[in-house]
């Protein structure tokens, strides 16, 4: 199957238990989720991520709301009665009251975020004592608790990252409409719905997966930060991928699935990545991999991106998806930041120790 066939599988399922995640969450069932938090098992993990997505986005709801309502304030107004100054001033004001209404949702988030990384990490934890047979102490140490800084931190400066850019985005679209509508003549009325329709398509309705890719990346990233910290006190030098091959597989996982990295690489990759701030050059030290096709010759790369480009991992055809011709060795990938998962949005990969 196809990546982009598997990853949209995988969203129809986390869309199906966002109701049932809801509920959970919004005590129409008495149960505590908390204790159900496991994360060995593919199954687990889809559990985990649909959980924290609809604990997120019960979060931000109100304020998506309010940044709606306070933007379509003020743009009802009578655009033909204004100048093209004021026009942009009036859009300019709309996004500062949308601004004003999400900036408090990083804060907000920080609960559910750092309740839902103790749990990751101490999970991790028990599993890799439990599976591995790690000499390790569950309880978290020095470099856990900066894991656990870093994640709660980064991931609150994205969503930070994510609204800004929805916001910018809303400006620019406010302004086509207003423009087209005074070209066409249109009423008061008629331009204030349209805007309203625009505002909540990028501040209310968005990508209608957003928090499940923004809990994968949380949890997936957690666990492998934890996962290094236990190799390490574990005294283990090396791990190894491990991919769940099913169906829904991606030709990235397929990939990397088998190949061996160096703790101390990623323990530095680690310490590079929480001194870094911009989320950018988060992105950047630890990138996605993504999937570049050309339908003409059926050919794909696999490709990632730093500080000087994308680069190209590896090659394949499509009638042969997991077959691969790599191009950077198993040292380069660890450079690239390529070292532990998450390596996509929803991925499932992780590592076991090699002993």
């Amino acid at each position: 199957m196809c990546g982009t066939c598997a990853t949209a599988d995988r969203l129809a399922f986390l869309h199906a238990a966002r109701n049932a995640a809801n509920r959970l969450l919004l005590g129409e069932a008495h149960v505590r989720v908390a204790k159900a938090l496991d994360l060995t098992t593919a199954r687990g993990f889809d559990r985990a991520v649909a959980v924290l997505a609809a604990q997120l986005r019960e979060e931000a709801r109100v304020a998506d709301v309010d940044a709606l309502r306070a933007a379509v304030r003020v743009l009802d107004a009578d655009w033909h009665a204004t100048t093209p100054t004021q026009r942009k001033h009036l859009v300019a004001a709309a996004m500062a009251a949308a601004g004003r209404a999400t900036a408090r949702v990083p804060a907000q988030l920080r609960v559910p975020f750092g309740e839902t990384a103790e749990r990751v990490m101490r999970s991790t934890r028990e599993a890799a004592r439990r599976d591995q047979k790690l000499s390790i102490a569950v309880d978290f140490g020095a470099l856990d608790r900066r894991v656990l800084r870093h994640v709660v931190e980064s991931q609150g400066t994205f969503v930070r990252d994510e609204y800004g850019r929805r916001i910018e985005a809303f400006g620019a679209e406010a302004r086509r409409v207003v423009a087209r509508g005074l070209e066409q003549g249109l009423g008061r009325e008629a331009i204030t719905d349209i805007l309203r329709e625009s505002a909540h398509a990028a501040l209310v309705t968005r990508a209608p997966f957003y928090w499940e890719i923004v809990a994968s990346s949380f949890i997936a990233h957690g666990r492998s930060f934890a996962q290094m910290s236990s190799y390490a006190d574990a005294g283990i030098r090396q791990y190894r991928i491990e991919a769940v091959l099913d169906e829904q597989t991606t030709p990235t996982c397929h990939f990397l699935h088998g190949k061996v990295f160096s703790v101390a690489d990623a323990l530095r990759r680690f310490e590079r990545v929480e001194a870094l701030e911009d989320p950018n050059d988060i992105k950047q030290a630890i990138p996605w991999v993504r999937e570049r096709a050309n339908s003409r010759t059926g050919e794909s790369r696999l490709v990632a991106g730093n500080g000087e480009g994308r680069i190209a991992v590896a090659e394949f055809h499509a009638s042969e998806p997991t077959r691969f011709r790599p191009l950077v060795s198993d040292a380069e990938l660890a450079d690239l930041g390529i070292g532990f998962p998450p390596y996509h949005g929803l991925c499932r990969s992780t590592t076991i120790a090699v002993v």
